[in-house]
């Protein structure tokens, strides 16, 4: 599928979110259609009309409903839904999902495990800034995750960077703070970063998953998203220069195959 057309069938999606959702989709196109293109780019020369992925803890957000609209023979979607969009809007923040035929799984995948409703095949399992929220160890989840992918399928983990370039450069300067304090403080259930990984800690948890095809790779979504201008700006100076050394970008991922 060429590259406008993904653009063209997820901007079509993106509007038919709520009216207060559907801003934030639109400006999140462009990267729910690399970690698509990441996707298709793993099924290699097999239809993706005829493959079925996985994606765990991504929420209401485009990638799955993408995915579907796309005609991807089956999309799953598995997720807690406990974020404060779905405490305030209920179930119904998730009927675009379901229009467009994804299956959706309401699950802590951390705390359960996948559970034994789940197909054995998948051609791709992914999961996308997701894992740094997580309070315990996914190592048992990510067995179990392999287990669930076919021979020669994929596994893409996609992750906020905990050293990246601008982090390296704000902290010694006593500005590159954590967190904003009412996102732990105010809420009555913290749904923030509690461990982000860096380069070294994918490849980890790849050799732990037994991977094979093992790739780690970076490009820098947050910076585009920063509400500083001036990070928006030196993003943009610097995006490519930067991801020539994974360990520089804000947003890092691992692509493997199972074997």
């Amino acid at each position: 599928m060429e590259h406008h057309e993904l653009v063209a069938v997820l901007t079509k999606v993106a509007n038919e979110y709520p009216k207060d959702m559907a801003a934030e989709q639109l400006r999140d196109i462009p990267r729910i259609t690399y970690h698509i293109e990441l996707a298709l780019a793993a099924l290699g020369p097999k239809p993706h009309q005829q493959s079925t992925v996985c994606d765990l803890g991504g929420g209401i957000g485009l990638f799955s409903v993408g995915c579907a609209a796309l005609g991807f023979k089956r999309v799953f979607l598995v997720d807690d839904f406990n974020d404060t969009v779905n405490r305030r809007v209920g179930p119904s923040v998730l009927d675009l999902h379901r229009h467009y035929g994804v299956e959706i799984i309401s699950r802590d995948v951390i705390a359960e495990g996948l559970g034994d409703d789940l197909p054995n095949d998948f051609d791709v399992i992914t999961t996308f800034d997701s894992m740094e929220h997580w309070h315990h160890s996914p190592k048992k989840m990510f067995k179990e995750a392999r287990g669930l992918i076919r021979d020669g399928g994929a596994f893409i983990l996609g992750v906020p960077n905990c050293v990246n370039m601008r982090k390296r450069i704000t902290v010694p300067l006593g500005i590159g703070k954590w967190s904003r304090i009412q996102e732990w403080y105010d809420e009555e259930m913290f749904r923030g970063h509690v461990r982000e990984p860096d380069v070294d800690d994918l490849r980890y948890i790849a050799r732990d998953m037994g991977l094979a095809d093992i790739s780690v790779f970076g490009r820098n979504w947050l910076g585009y998203a920063s509400a500083n201008p001036a990070v928006r700006i030196a993003t943009r100076i610097m995006d490519y220069p930067l991801r020539l050394k994974a360990s520089f970008c804000s947003d890092i991922y691992l692509t493997g195959r199972k074997c």
